[in-house]
């Protein structure tokens, strides 16, 4: 039987509260959920440290993260503070 990953859409003035929603969900994910970031053009530090939070939980609960959608400047500023390796990417 197919799954279906969870799915959350995230722009740059909800962008932290998306995560703390996405964060809830890790546990109905099914194994993978997936951050669009077709909605961000840019990414702020205060949003960084929740990903960070939110990487190591999905790790925690054993959830596959996949952004998708992600800039290259967002990819830049990710790989900077090495946060690339903790996720999948997909356009």
């Amino acid at each position: 039987m197919a799954t279906i990953a969870v799915w959350q859409k995230l722009d740059e003035e909800h962008a932290a509260a998306v995560l703390e929603q996405a964060a809830e969900k890790l546990d109905s994910a099914d194994g993978e959920i997936v951050l669009d970031f077709a909605g961000m053009r840019q990414i702020h530090s205060p949003v960084l440290r929740q990903l960070e939070k939110f990487a190591a939980l999905a790790d925690e609960k054993r959830v596959k993260v996949v952004l998708h959608g992600v800039n290259i400047d967002i990819y830049r500023v990710l790989k900077l503070v090495k946060l690339t390796t903790r996720f999948s990417f997909v356009n």
